[in-house]
Protein backbone atom coordinates (compact mmCIF):
# COMPACT_ATOMS: atom_id res chain seq x y z
CA UNK A 1 0.00 0.00 0.00
CA UNK A 2 0.60 3.77 -0.59
CA UNK A 3 1.41 5.20 2.92
CA UNK A 4 4.26 7.45 2.35
CA UNK A 5 5.31 9.19 -1.17
CA UNK A 6 8.05 11.19 -2.52
CA UNK A 7 7.46 14.36 -4.87
CA UNK A 8 9.57 15.24 -7.00
CA UNK A 9 10.41 18.00 -9.17
CA UNK A 10 8.50 21.58 -10.21
CA UNK A 11 9.83 25.23 -10.90
CA UNK A 12 6.59 25.72 -12.48
CA UNK A 13 2.81 25.21 -11.20
CA UNK A 14 2.43 23.50 -14.61
CA UNK A 15 4.74 21.28 -13.20
CA UNK A 16 4.08 21.32 -9.92
CA UNK A 17 0.03 21.47 -9.74
CA UNK A 18 -0.56 18.29 -11.03
CA UNK A 19 1.56 16.57 -8.43
CA UNK A 20 -0.58 18.30 -5.97
CA UNK A 21 -3.60 17.27 -7.72
CA UNK A 22 -2.60 13.43 -7.07
CA UNK A 23 -1.48 13.78 -3.77
CA UNK A 24 -5.19 15.36 -2.74
CA UNK A 25 -6.42 12.09 -4.56
CA UNK A 26 -4.17 9.70 -2.31
CA UNK A 27 -5.14 11.79 0.75
CA UNK A 28 -8.73 11.86 0.15
CA UNK A 29 -8.17 7.61 0.05
CA UNK A 30 -5.29 7.29 2.43
CA UNK A 31 -5.88 9.70 4.98
CA UNK A 32 -2.77 8.89 6.78
CA UNK A 33 -0.59 9.59 4.09
CA UNK A 34 3.30 11.03 4.35
CA UNK A 35 4.03 12.89 1.58
CA UNK A 36 7.80 14.50 0.64
CA UNK A 37 8.51 17.46 -1.31
CA UNK A 38 11.71 17.50 -3.07
CA UNK A 39 12.62 20.91 -5.00
CA UNK A 40 14.63 23.89 -5.85
CA UNK A 41 15.14 27.29 -3.84
CA UNK A 42 14.49 28.77 -7.33
CA UNK A 43 10.86 27.00 -7.92
CA UNK A 44 7.51 28.00 -7.44
CA UNK A 45 7.34 24.81 -4.60
CA UNK A 46 9.74 27.25 -2.40
CA UNK A 47 6.81 29.96 -2.26
CA UNK A 48 3.59 27.74 -2.62
CA UNK A 49 4.04 24.23 -0.64
CA UNK A 50 5.82 25.97 2.87
CA UNK A 51 2.13 28.23 3.22
CA UNK A 52 0.34 24.85 2.48
CA UNK A 53 2.16 22.94 5.13
CA UNK A 54 3.40 20.94 2.78
CA UNK A 55 6.84 19.54 4.06
CA UNK A 56 9.62 20.59 1.40
CA UNK A 57 13.23 19.21 1.41
CA UNK A 58 15.23 21.70 -1.76
CA UNK A 59 18.42 20.24 -3.67
CA UNK A 60 20.62 22.13 -4.75
CA UNK A 61 20.77 21.64 -8.50
CA UNK A 62 20.40 23.78 -11.76
CA UNK A 63 19.28 23.46 -14.98
CA UNK A 64 20.70 21.75 -18.26
CA UNK A 65 18.69 22.82 -21.15
CA UNK A 66 19.08 26.60 -22.16
CA UNK A 67 22.46 27.17 -20.15
CA UNK A 68 26.16 28.31 -21.68
CA UNK A 69 28.83 25.36 -21.75
CA UNK A 70 30.37 26.61 -18.08
CA UNK A 71 26.75 27.05 -16.40
CA UNK A 72 26.34 23.27 -17.89
CA UNK A 73 29.16 22.11 -16.58
CA UNK A 74 28.52 23.08 -13.16
CA UNK A 75 25.19 21.75 -13.72
CA UNK A 76 26.56 18.12 -14.77
CA UNK A 77 29.32 18.96 -11.53
CA UNK A 78 26.27 19.13 -8.83
CA UNK A 79 24.10 16.06 -10.32
CA UNK A 80 26.36 13.55 -7.93
CA UNK A 81 25.97 15.20 -5.04
CA UNK A 82 22.08 15.94 -5.38
CA UNK A 83 22.00 12.64 -6.06
CA UNK A 84 23.83 11.55 -2.54
CA UNK A 85 21.44 14.91 -1.02
CA UNK A 86 18.40 13.00 -2.72
CA UNK A 87 19.83 9.07 -1.16
CA UNK A 88 19.85 10.30 2.15
CA UNK A 89 16.55 12.20 2.19
CA UNK A 90 14.74 8.43 0.95
CA UNK A 91 16.63 6.86 3.49
CA UNK A 92 15.36 8.96 6.35
CA UNK A 93 11.80 8.94 4.74
CA UNK A 94 11.05 5.29 3.03
CA UNK A 95 8.91 6.05 0.51
CA UNK A 96 6.20 3.82 -0.68
CA UNK A 97 6.33 5.23 -4.26
CA UNK A 98 8.90 8.57 -5.57
CA UNK A 99 7.12 10.53 -8.05
CA UNK A 100 8.34 13.12 -10.29
CA UNK A 101 6.35 16.27 -11.80
CA UNK A 102 9.14 17.40 -14.12
CA UNK A 103 11.25 19.78 -13.88
CA UNK A 104 15.24 19.64 -13.91
CA UNK A 105 14.71 18.79 -9.96
CA UNK A 106 12.99 15.39 -10.37
CA UNK A 107 16.27 14.05 -12.15
CA UNK A 108 18.12 13.60 -9.03
CA UNK A 109 15.68 12.11 -7.26
CA UNK A 110 14.09 9.35 -9.85
CA UNK A 111 17.73 8.15 -10.41
CA UNK A 112 17.90 7.66 -7.12
CA UNK A 113 14.80 6.01 -6.46
CA UNK A 114 15.07 3.91 -9.01
CA UNK A 115 18.62 2.63 -8.29
CA UNK A 116 18.05 1.82 -5.21
CA UNK A 117 15.17 -0.20 -5.96
CA UNK A 118 11.94 2.26 -5.34
CA UNK A 119 8.92 2.11 -7.29
CA UNK A 120 9.00 5.04 -9.48
CA UNK A 121 6.82 7.06 -11.47
CA UNK A 122 6.22 10.34 -13.86
CA UNK A 123 3.84 12.25 -14.94
CA UNK A 124 4.43 13.78 -18.53
CA UNK A 125 2.19 16.44 -19.16
CA UNK A 126 3.31 17.81 -23.04
CA UNK A 127 2.75 16.48 -26.17
CA UNK A 128 6.91 16.70 -26.46
CA UNK A 129 8.62 15.13 -23.65
CA UNK A 130 11.29 17.47 -22.03
CA UNK A 131 14.57 16.60 -21.17
CA UNK A 132 14.96 15.23 -17.86
CA UNK A 133 11.84 13.03 -18.52
CA UNK A 134 13.44 11.93 -21.80
CA UNK A 135 16.48 11.02 -19.35
CA UNK A 136 14.49 9.34 -16.71
CA UNK A 137 12.23 7.22 -19.32
CA UNK A 138 14.16 4.12 -18.90
CA UNK A 139 14.44 4.04 -15.43
CA UNK A 140 11.10 4.77 -14.37
CA UNK A 141 8.37 1.92 -13.61
CA UNK A 142 5.36 3.85 -14.89
CA UNK A 143 4.58 7.29 -16.78
CA UNK A 144 1.59 8.80 -16.88
CA UNK A 145 1.00 10.56 -20.18
CA UNK A 146 -1.56 13.54 -21.61
CA UNK A 147 -0.80 12.66 -25.33
CA UNK A 148 -0.73 9.03 -27.14
CA UNK A 149 1.98 10.03 -29.15
CA UNK A 150 4.61 9.93 -26.30
CA UNK A 151 3.98 6.49 -25.70
CA UNK A 152 7.30 6.51 -27.74
CA UNK A 153 8.97 7.74 -25.67
CA UNK A 154 8.07 5.77 -22.35
CA UNK A 155 6.93 2.25 -24.10
CA UNK A 156 3.91 0.46 -24.17
CA UNK A 157 4.40 -1.38 -21.17
CA UNK A 158 4.83 1.52 -19.02
CA UNK A 159 2.64 3.85 -20.19
CA UNK A 160 -0.71 4.97 -18.58
CA UNK A 161 -2.85 7.43 -21.15
CA UNK A 162 -4.89 9.47 -18.14
CA UNK A 163 -4.67 12.56 -19.31
CA UNK A 164 -2.85 15.63 -17.31
CA UNK A 165 -4.21 15.81 -13.36
CA UNK A 166 -6.20 18.45 -12.14
CA UNK A 167 -7.30 19.54 -8.45
CA UNK A 168 -10.33 18.15 -6.85
CA UNK A 169 -11.72 21.86 -7.07
CA UNK A 170 -11.83 21.43 -10.61
CA UNK A 171 -13.86 18.24 -10.80
CA UNK A 172 -16.32 19.95 -8.28
CA UNK A 173 -16.54 22.78 -11.02
CA UNK A 174 -17.16 20.58 -14.02
CA UNK A 175 -19.87 18.69 -12.48
CA UNK A 176 -21.71 22.37 -12.28
CA UNK A 177 -20.58 23.36 -15.62
CA UNK A 178 -22.09 19.74 -17.22
CA UNK A 179 -25.41 20.02 -15.07
CA UNK A 180 -26.16 23.65 -15.72
CA UNK A 181 -24.10 24.44 -18.79
CA UNK A 182 -26.65 27.94 -19.46
CA UNK A 183 -26.75 29.00 -16.21
CA UNK A 184 -22.59 28.58 -15.56
CA UNK A 185 -22.49 30.61 -18.52
CA UNK A 186 -24.55 33.04 -17.76
CA UNK A 187 -23.02 33.34 -14.39
CA UNK A 188 -19.41 34.16 -15.85
CA UNK A 189 -18.64 38.10 -15.20
CA UNK A 190 -15.05 38.15 -15.66
CA UNK A 191 -12.42 38.25 -18.29
CA UNK A 192 -9.15 36.07 -16.84
CA UNK A 193 -6.30 36.80 -17.97
CA UNK A 194 -3.23 34.47 -17.00
CA UNK A 195 0.63 34.79 -17.73
CA UNK A 196 1.54 31.74 -15.93
CA UNK A 197 3.20 32.04 -12.61
CA UNK A 198 6.64 33.62 -13.91
CA UNK A 199 4.61 36.07 -15.27
CA UNK A 200 4.14 36.54 -19.60
CA UNK A 201 5.84 40.49 -20.11
CA UNK A 202 3.75 40.34 -23.41
CA UNK A 203 0.57 39.44 -21.96
CA UNK A 204 0.63 42.21 -19.25
CA UNK A 205 1.83 45.23 -21.62
CA UNK A 206 -0.61 44.34 -24.37
CA UNK A 207 -3.74 42.30 -22.96
CA UNK A 208 -4.91 45.37 -20.71
CA UNK A 209 -4.66 47.77 -24.06
CA UNK A 210 -6.40 44.91 -26.00
CA UNK A 211 -9.09 44.88 -23.70
CA UNK A 212 -9.47 48.70 -23.69
CA UNK A 213 -9.79 48.62 -27.16
CA UNK A 214 -12.80 46.04 -26.76
CA UNK A 215 -14.70 48.53 -24.49
CA UNK A 216 -14.33 46.77 -21.46
CA UNK A 217 -14.37 49.36 -19.50
CA UNK A 218 -18.67 50.43 -20.77
CA UNK A 219 -18.98 46.28 -20.17
CA UNK A 220 -20.78 45.24 -16.54
CA UNK A 221 -17.91 42.62 -16.76
CA UNK A 222 -14.60 42.73 -14.44
CA UNK A 223 -10.94 41.96 -15.33
CA UNK A 224 -8.76 39.24 -13.08
CA UNK A 225 -5.31 39.31 -14.39
CA UNK A 226 -2.41 37.28 -12.87
CA UNK A 227 0.92 38.71 -13.45
CA UNK A 228 3.67 37.21 -12.07
CA UNK A 229 5.52 38.85 -9.25
CA UNK A 230 7.64 41.94 -11.31
CA UNK A 231 4.99 43.53 -13.02
CA UNK A 232 1.95 43.73 -10.55
CA UNK A 233 1.58 47.27 -9.52
CA UNK A 234 2.75 48.63 -13.03
CA UNK A 235 -0.09 46.67 -14.65
CA UNK A 236 -2.57 47.58 -11.69
CA UNK A 237 -1.51 51.12 -12.93
CA UNK A 238 -2.46 50.65 -16.40
CA UNK A 239 -5.71 49.41 -15.65
CA UNK A 240 -6.58 52.14 -13.30
CA UNK A 241 -5.94 54.51 -16.40
CA UNK A 242 -7.50 52.98 -19.08
CA UNK A 243 -10.74 53.01 -16.76
CA UNK A 244 -11.27 49.47 -16.46
CA UNK A 245 -12.13 47.65 -13.40
CA UNK A 246 -9.40 44.98 -12.69
CA UNK A 247 -8.27 43.18 -9.96
CA UNK A 248 -4.43 42.41 -10.26
CA UNK A 249 -2.78 40.08 -8.78
CA UNK A 250 0.48 37.59 -8.67
CA UNK A 251 -0.88 34.63 -8.17
CA UNK A 252 -4.63 33.12 -7.95
CA UNK A 253 -5.19 30.51 -4.95
CA UNK A 254 -8.96 29.27 -5.92
CA UNK A 255 -7.61 29.04 -9.53
CA UNK A 256 -10.65 26.86 -10.36
CA UNK A 257 -13.39 29.63 -9.25
CA UNK A 258 -11.86 32.00 -11.23
CA UNK A 259 -12.46 30.00 -14.02
CA UNK A 260 -15.74 29.18 -13.69
CA UNK A 261 -16.45 32.95 -13.06
CA UNK A 262 -15.11 33.67 -16.65
CA UNK A 263 -16.77 34.59 -19.78
CA UNK A 264 -13.33 34.05 -21.22
CA UNK A 265 -9.69 33.31 -20.68
CA UNK A 266 -6.49 35.03 -22.32
CA UNK A 267 -3.67 33.01 -21.33
CA UNK A 268 -0.46 30.86 -22.45
CA UNK A 269 -0.69 27.50 -23.76
CA UNK A 270 1.29 25.57 -21.17
CA UNK A 271 -0.23 21.94 -20.62
CA UNK A 272 -1.87 22.36 -17.20
CA UNK A 273 -3.87 25.48 -17.96
CA UNK A 274 -5.12 23.56 -20.75
CA UNK A 275 -5.54 20.99 -18.93
CA UNK A 276 -7.57 23.14 -16.10
CA UNK A 277 -9.46 25.12 -18.95
CA UNK A 278 -11.18 21.95 -20.52
CA UNK A 279 -11.58 20.33 -17.38
CA UNK A 280 -14.14 23.03 -16.26
CA UNK A 281 -14.73 24.05 -20.37
CA UNK A 282 -14.00 27.71 -21.15
CA UNK A 283 -13.56 29.63 -24.24
CA UNK A 284 -10.22 31.07 -24.83
CA UNK A 285 -7.71 33.07 -26.32
CA UNK A 286 -4.18 31.07 -26.72
CA UNK A 287 -1.39 33.40 -26.92
CA UNK A 288 2.04 30.10 -26.75
CA UNK A 289 4.91 31.37 -25.13
CA UNK A 290 7.58 31.43 -28.14
CA UNK A 291 10.41 29.75 -26.81
CA UNK A 292 8.99 27.04 -25.40
CA UNK A 293 11.04 23.80 -25.39
CA UNK A 294 10.32 22.28 -29.11
CA UNK A 295 7.34 24.87 -29.49
CA UNK A 296 5.53 22.61 -27.49
CA UNK A 297 3.38 25.41 -26.35
CA UNK A 298 2.05 26.29 -30.05
CA UNK A 299 1.24 22.54 -30.47
CA UNK A 300 -0.53 22.54 -27.44
CA UNK A 301 -2.90 25.43 -28.68
CA UNK A 302 -3.36 24.26 -32.07
CA UNK A 303 -4.45 20.84 -30.84
CA UNK A 304 -7.37 23.04 -29.09
CA UNK A 305 -8.17 24.96 -31.46
CA UNK A 306 -8.45 22.35 -34.27
CA UNK A 307 -10.85 21.02 -31.64
CA UNK A 308 -13.02 24.21 -31.20
CA UNK A 309 -12.30 24.94 -28.05
CA UNK A 310 -9.68 27.72 -28.68
CA UNK A 311 -8.42 30.45 -30.50
CA UNK A 312 -4.34 30.51 -31.02
CA UNK A 313 -2.86 33.87 -31.73
CA UNK A 314 1.16 33.55 -32.31
CA UNK A 315 3.06 35.85 -29.93
CA UNK A 316 4.94 37.41 -32.99
CA UNK A 317 1.26 37.70 -34.97
CA UNK A 318 -0.38 39.38 -31.88
CA UNK A 319 -1.33 43.23 -32.14
CA UNK A 320 -3.78 45.17 -29.98
CA UNK A 321 -6.19 46.41 -32.36
CA UNK A 322 -6.56 43.23 -33.84
CA UNK A 323 -6.80 41.34 -30.49
CA UNK A 324 -8.86 43.59 -28.99
CA UNK A 325 -11.11 43.45 -31.78
CA UNK A 326 -11.48 39.46 -31.13
CA UNK A 327 -11.96 39.87 -27.48
CA UNK A 328 -15.00 42.33 -28.51
CA UNK A 329 -16.61 40.06 -30.85
CA UNK A 330 -16.04 37.01 -28.53
CA UNK A 331 -18.09 38.72 -25.80
CA UNK A 332 -20.88 40.00 -27.72
CA UNK A 333 -21.44 36.19 -29.64
CA UNK A 334 -22.56 33.69 -26.30
CA UNK A 335 -23.46 31.65 -28.46
CA UNK A 336 -19.69 31.27 -29.60
CA UNK A 337 -18.39 31.42 -26.39
CA UNK A 338 -20.70 28.14 -25.28
CA UNK A 339 -19.85 26.33 -28.41
CA UNK A 340 -15.97 26.86 -27.90
CA UNK A 341 -16.62 25.70 -23.98
CA UNK A 342 -18.25 22.98 -24.89
CA UNK A 343 -15.85 21.85 -27.36
CA UNK A 344 -12.72 22.55 -24.48
CA UNK A 345 -15.30 20.34 -22.20
CA UNK A 346 -15.03 17.33 -24.77
CA UNK A 347 -11.47 17.15 -24.61
CA UNK A 348 -11.26 17.39 -20.90
CA UNK A 349 -9.85 15.01 -18.39
CA UNK A 350 -11.21 16.17 -14.76
CA UNK A 351 -11.10 12.54 -13.59
CA UNK A 352 -7.58 12.13 -14.41
CA UNK A 353 -5.75 12.22 -11.05
CA UNK A 354 -8.42 9.62 -10.08
CA UNK A 355 -7.56 7.73 -12.61
CA UNK A 356 -3.85 8.02 -11.76
CA UNK A 357 -4.10 6.93 -8.16
CA UNK A 358 -6.55 3.71 -9.17
CA UNK A 359 -3.48 2.46 -11.42
CA UNK A 360 -0.72 3.44 -8.46
CA UNK A 361 -3.16 1.58 -5.74
CA UNK A 362 -3.81 -1.69 -8.35
CA UNK A 363 0.11 -1.76 -8.90
CA UNK A 364 1.63 -0.83 -5.58
CA UNK A 365 -1.10 -3.59 -3.61
CA UNK A 366 0.10 -6.11 -3.55
CA UNK A 367 4.17 -5.64 -3.46
CA UNK A 368 6.29 -7.62 -1.61
CA UNK A 369 9.17 -6.40 0.34
CA UNK A 370 12.42 -6.20 -0.96
CA UNK A 371 14.86 -9.38 -0.43
CA UNK A 372 11.50 -11.93 0.27
CA UNK A 373 11.72 -14.33 -1.28
CA UNK A 374 8.08 -15.71 -0.67
CA UNK A 375 5.57 -18.15 -2.29
CA UNK A 376 3.14 -16.36 -5.01
CA UNK A 377 0.01 -15.91 -4.04
CA UNK A 378 -2.66 -18.94 -4.68
CA UNK A 379 -5.18 -16.82 -5.60
CA UNK A 380 -5.00 -14.35 -8.47
CA UNK A 381 -5.36 -10.78 -7.72
CA UNK A 382 -8.39 -8.45 -8.80
CA UNK A 383 -7.89 -7.01 -12.26
CA UNK A 384 -4.93 -4.20 -12.11
CA UNK A 385 -3.22 -5.52 -9.28
CA UNK A 386 0.03 -7.24 -9.54
CA UNK A 387 2.59 -8.26 -6.80
CA UNK A 388 6.52 -7.61 -7.70
CA UNK A 389 9.74 -8.08 -6.06
CA UNK A 390 11.75 -5.54 -6.60
CA UNK A 391 15.87 -5.51 -7.27
CA UNK A 392 18.63 -2.92 -6.62
CA UNK A 393 21.85 -1.55 -8.20
CA UNK A 394 24.51 -0.36 -5.86
CA UNK A 395 26.19 1.96 -7.73
CA UNK A 396 25.41 4.82 -9.86
CA UNK A 397 29.05 5.77 -12.57
CA UNK A 398 28.41 9.73 -13.22
CA UNK A 399 31.78 10.47 -15.38
CA UNK A 400 34.35 9.81 -12.98
CA UNK A 401 32.03 9.70 -9.81
CA UNK A 402 30.28 7.12 -8.61
CA UNK A 403 27.30 7.60 -6.25
CA UNK A 404 26.65 5.15 -3.75
CA UNK A 405 23.11 3.54 -4.13
CA UNK A 406 21.88 1.99 -0.52
CA UNK A 407 19.49 -0.54 -0.34
CA UNK A 408 15.96 0.76 -0.17
CA UNK A 409 13.89 -0.17 3.39
CA UNK A 410 10.68 -1.37 2.64
CA UNK A 411 7.46 -1.94 5.49
CA UNK A 412 6.08 -5.52 5.60
CA UNK A 413 3.03 -5.69 2.84
CA UNK A 414 -0.01 -4.75 4.16
CA UNK A 415 -3.77 -6.84 3.22
CA UNK A 416 -5.08 -5.09 -0.55
CA UNK A 417 -8.60 -3.80 0.21
CA UNK A 418 -10.54 -3.70 -3.40
CA UNK A 419 -14.21 -3.06 -3.41
CA UNK A 420 -14.50 -4.60 -0.31
CA UNK A 421 -12.74 -7.64 -0.95
CA UNK A 422 -9.59 -8.20 1.17
CA UNK A 423 -6.40 -9.65 -0.49
CA UNK A 424 -3.60 -10.77 1.90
Amino acid sequence: MIQRIMIAGGGTGGHLFPGLAVVEELRRRVPELEVKFVGTARGIEARILPSRGESLELLKVTPLKGQGVGARFKSFARIPIAMREASSLMRDFEPDLVLGVGGYASGPVLLSASLSGRPTALLEQNAHVGLTNRILARFVDRAYITFEQTEEVFGKKKSRLTGNPVRHEFVEHARLALADPEGFESRARTVLVLGGSQGARKLNEDVPRALAQAGLADRHLQVVHQTGESMRDEVEKTYRELGIRARVVTFIDEIARAYSNAALVVARAGATTLAELCAIGRPSILIPFPFAADDHQAKNAKALEEQGGSICIRESELEVDALGALIEELLDDPTKRQAMARAARDHGRPDAAAAIVDDMMGWLGGMQPLGEAGAAPQSEPPPGVRYTGLAMTPMLRLGCSEVPMRTASHRPRRPVVVDGAVWE
